[in-house]
């Protein structure tokens, strides 16, 4: 029998605050355990919950940039369950009136199709605390700073049919997030967080099959990963007279293999109610506009741009623009006076190479994007070729930004040689040093060329200017 997937995320967004959602507690990362967890928090005796207007705010600029329904009015409610890390028995959370509504987010896979996906709503609500189960034997600890951190939570419809889009689509939300500055991104840190809702069909089937849920997956391969494997544990089920039961998951990427946590709750489990201590929040179009002028150029316009107005690639359009340091850095490089092909090269390659290498960020460069575009202006002025320019990249990166590429180029001795009379003695003396490869290449055998040109520039170290040397040695023929 054929198979057909269908798959949701759930994924929670840390909104890049400074205090929790109804609290004055940090959200900083790092602190000491139960550092951070205030009073209101824990939800002791007597104290009260208050909105922070910025958790707010952020929900609105990315409602706006998933073109969704923004909801003026919202309601926050109760979601009761008791785990050791839920300190209060419940959980502040938003559902039949979220603060965003239906919107939607193309997604393209590697060597996939375009595939749109809708966004069914994206809601308000406070983190959990943290159980940690691998620091004392046969205990589980729980940390609570993380209690109320503020999320947003988006839920996607099922609109995805394989491993590979679920992967793009927490890609994109990714970018959009950090894009728009709602969210530092880091998921190391467990910044962003996805749950994975997945089933399988018969292909042409309407009906959905049983889901199961994959809870907390932190990184774009676990996902993808996950759910290869949930697809084909399902489908082993099936076929083989089983049924698929309702049921949380876990992932555990040393097996790669997910393993059952406990039976799905459904909604009427949690027994929402209306948060009786916080009032129904209220926003005015006035804010909403507001919020909206201030938005960013998101990724989908700022490749389009690259594409018709600088003339890049759609491939490289789409590298470069996927993450927001880079395509900042970019930008930067580029009204410097960068040509623009030849700087998305750079930062592609030699950049990315030196920064992954020592695991730096972006934004840590020692090449900033004015170096950069005035190494990249003397490639195209013939001062450099490609070769001394890497030699004079390597001294940019141990100067940093207060190096000056000229007089690195001049202490160095890296200017291109471009002397007429100084290449053709070289050339000279090169041909009458091999007549035969000469006369090889005097007799249509082009690869020679490639000969020639290789000797002159180990003869001057790399410096000749290869298209110079090209058109002398075709004169001599």
């Amino acid at each position: 029998m054929s198979w057909e997937a269908v798959i949701g995320l759930e994924i929670h967004v840390q909104l890049a605050t400074q205090s929790k959602i109804f609290s004055g507690a940090s959200t900083a990362y790092g602190a000491a355990p139960n550092a951070q967890a205030c009073n209101v928090d824990l939800g002791m005796p007597g104290v009260l919950p208050v909105l922070n207007e910025r958790a707010v705010e952020l929900a609105i600029r990315f409602g706006l940039a998933i073109d969704a329904q923004i909801n003026l009015y919202s309601i926050f409610d109760r979601k009761n369950y008791f785990y050791a890390d839920l300190p209060k028995g419940y959980q502040i959370s938003q559902f039949e009136t979220p603060i965003v509504g239906a919107g939607q987010i193309i997604v393209t896979p590697q060597n996939g199709t375009p595939r749109s996906v809708g966004i069914t709503r994206a809601h308000l609500e406070e983190d959990a605390g943290k159980s940690v189960h691998d620091l004392y034997p046969g205990q589980t600890a729980v940390d609570l700073n993380r209690t109320g951190t503020p999320l947003l939570e988006g839920v996607s419809e099922p609109d995805m049919r394989t491993a590979q889009e679920a992967s793009a689509y927490f890609r994109q939300i990714h970018t959009l997030a950090r894009y728009i500055g709602i969210c530092d991104g880091n998921l190391a840190e467990g910044s962003m967080r996805c749950d994975a809702n997945v089933s399988v069909r018969p292909t042409g089937q309407e009906v959905f099959g049983e889901r199961t849920e994959i809870k907390n997956i932190n990184s774009f391969r676990f996902v993808e990963q996950a759910i290869e494997y949930e697809i084909a544990r399902q489908i082993d089920v099936l076929e083989a007279g089983g049924r698929i039961h309702r049921e949380t998951r876990l992932y555990d990427p040393d097996k790669d293999e997910t393993r059952s946590m406990r039976s799905k709750e459904l909604s009427n489990d949690y027994r929402y109610f209306p948060d009786p201590d916080l009032m129904p929040l209220t926003i005015s179009e006035a804010l909403v506009e507001r919020i909206r002028s201030e938005l960013p150029e998101l990724p989908d316009a700022r490749c389009a741009r690259y594409c018709e107005q600088l003339g890049l690639s759609a491939s490289d359009a789409a590298a470069i623009s996927s993450d927001i340091d880079r395509a900042e850095y970019f930008d930067a490089a580029v009204t410097a006076g960068a040509n623009a092909k030849q700087c998305a090269n750079w930062i592609m390659g030699e950049l990315s190479a030196y920064l992954n290498k020592q695991a730096m960020p972006l934004s840590a460069s020692p090449v900033t994007p004015t170096l950069l575009a005035t190494l990249i202006a003397r490639i195209e002025d013939g001062t450099l070729s490609s070769k001394t320019a890497k030699t004079l990249f390597d001294a940019l990166w141990e100067e940093g930004a207060s190096a000056d590429v000229d007089d690195l180029i001049d202490s160095l001795n890296l200017a291109q040689m471009s002397d007429d009379g100084a290449l053709t003695q070289i050339i000279d003396d090169l041909i009458d040093a091999n007549p035969k490869q000469f006369e090889e290449l005097r007799g249509g055998k082009d690869k020679m060329l490639g000969f020639f040109v290789g000797q002159v520039m180990k003869a001057t170290q790399g410096k000749a200017n290869p298209q110079q040397v090209n058109e002398i040695i075709r004169a001599k023929l």
